[in-house]
């Protein structure tokens, strides 16, 4: 197997997963849900995979690679017949990338057959798993994913919704599961919010997904988000929803805001695009810079870049040509290969920045190693001098909610002050955006958000096996808070 990464991606806080779930009598259910993973795939690159059910049975299709690798012969595609359908892209943070870890996972269990999309990540599903193994479970996979199957076929109940309500109290971290039984439709979301789930409506059903923008590619009206601790369900009687938790703090990752969602997709009632746009002006505010253009890193800061020249009163120029069709055949033996990786993905018009003083602008800086050769990229190119400013915070605090960072050490803003990451990258200055400019521009309510990456403060407590290496075990107003980290 090949092992990808895309060399631009390597240095972010990559999200887990995308998950699309269609309940739709009398349509082509296994296409469109090949066109919604189409526009979740920027949300995982590893694996795909589409399951659908007829109301007896449930046939599944996945494999390793980009939708489109993995269903080039399309023609499977009209062979899975069916009224209702899920649908995965995978980028792991738990478990191997392996064919066997691709979803969604199906399964069988006394009281029929299951398949299951899941995007976040838990953190207490390695004692779970333990847990489960010591009481004769055998799992298949590697994923948290499988835990929810084996919690619900030991539940001792024979309905299905009743099963998970007994079952996903046990559950602690982030999680947007999609569950496909052959004859209904389940949509649940953690008690938290902390990974986004969508509903809209088709001509003939319902339709589940990530994000909103696989509602616009298919055709389908946006309803409203799924609510934290919410179980939907879809079948032949219609929707209706039931709570399996209680109210929690709600704390949504304000990285999908950041750098995770499609610009023209819709969170919490804004548009990405917008919000975005927004963080440009704050950025460009709190960071003014004396220069000659604005550029942005593609894609998720061309629209901070946009308001950052906007607010600067700079021109907002195509500084990189972003090459779409690497893929993953793409080999990067080694870390000479690695840096020639971001060369070839990512390119820069001399003509545009050669003799300029040019303000780069990216969405965050997590390793520092991309953005030491972005700037390299620059300077040969021969930019006069290079003003970074990053959208977000400095990360200094790792995740354990589904993202691919697990610990300080990754993090160059863990271990270095601001004007160390400006000479490490090689950039004459560096600005972040600041906490308060950040949920300033997002203009919704700040403790709907999780922050822990930037403050170290979590609402889930972490694994006990990272809590005791790096965090107190003292909780304040409801969130665990992390020591040792600053900048």
């Amino acid at each position: 197997m090949l092992n990808y990464t895309d060399p631009l991606r390597a240095d972010k806080m990559t999200e887990e997963c995308g998950v699309f779930g269609l309940y739709a009598p009398g349509s082509a259910v296994a296409r469109l849900t090949y066109y919604g993973l189409y526009a979740l795939q920027h949300r995982g690159q590893e694996s795909a995979g589409i399951a659908v059910a007829n109301g007896r049975t449930i046939i599944g299709e996945k494999g390793m690679g980009l939708v489109a690798e993995v269903f080039a012969d399309t023609g499977k595609l009209d062979q899975m017949e069916g009224h209702l359908a899920v649908g995965h892209v995978r980028y792991s943070t738990c478990g191997s990338s392996v064919p066997v870890n691709a979803q969604p996972l199906l399964v069988r269990y006394r009281n029929g057959a299951l398949a299951i999309a899941h995007n976040g990540n838990l953190i207490n599903g390695r004692l779970l798993r333990r847990q489960l193994e010591a009481e004769g479970s055998i799992f298949q996979t590697t994923t948290d994913s499988e835990i929810i199957a084996h919690l619900v076929a030991r539940s001792g109940e024979n309905d299905l919704t009743t099963a998970l309500k007994k079952s996903l109290p046990k559950l602690e971290g982030a999680y947007a599961f999609i569950l496909m039984t052959p004859d209904r439709l389940i949509g649940i979301r953690d008690p938290h919010g902390i990974r986004p789930l969508s509903l809209g409506k088709t001509a003939s059903g319902y339709v589940l997904a990530s994000e909103t923008c696989a509602f616009d590619t298919i055709g389908a009206e946006f309803l409203r988000d799924i609510a934290p601790g919410e179980m939907v369900i879809i079948d032949q009687q219609g929707l209706h929803s039931e709570r399996f938790a209680p109210p929690a703090e709600h704390a949504m990752c304000i990285f999908e805001f950041i750098y995770f969602a499609r610009p023209d997709s819709n969170l919490l009632g804004k548009n990405v695009h917008l919000v975005r746009k927004r963080l440009g002006r704050r950025l460009a505010q709190e960071h003014p810079v004396a220069a000659d253009l604005v550029i942005g890193v593609p894609d998720s800061s061309l629209s901070v870049a946009s308001g950052v020249a906007e607010e600067l009163g700079l021109p907002y120029e195509m500084g990189f040509v972003k090459n779409r069709y690497i893929g993953r055949t793409f080999i990067q033996p080694s870390p000479e290969m690695r840096a020639l990786g971001v060369q070839l993905k990512l390119n820069p018009v001399r003509q545009i920045v050669a003799g300029k003083r040019v303000v780069m602008v990216d969405d965050s800086i997590v390793r520092g190693t991309t953005s030491l050769r972005i700037v390299e990229m620059l300077r040969k190119a021969g930019a006069k001098e290079v003003h970074v400013l990053i959208s977000s915070p400095p990360v200094i605090a790792p995740c354990y909610y589904g993202l691919d960072i697990s610990t300080p050490a990754e993090l160059i803003a863990a271990r270095m002050s601001i004007p160390e990451i400006t000479k490490s990258i090689g950039a004459d200055s560096l600005g972040f955006l600041s906490e308060e400019g950040l949920l300033a521009a997002v203009d919704l309510p700040e403790e709907g958000f999780c922050r822990a990456c930037f403050n170290g403060c979590y609402q889930v407590k972490p694994p006990e096996d990272q809590w005791a290496s790096n965090l107190t075990d003292e909780q304040t107003d409801g969130r665990w808070h992390c020591v040792g980290l600053h900048l």
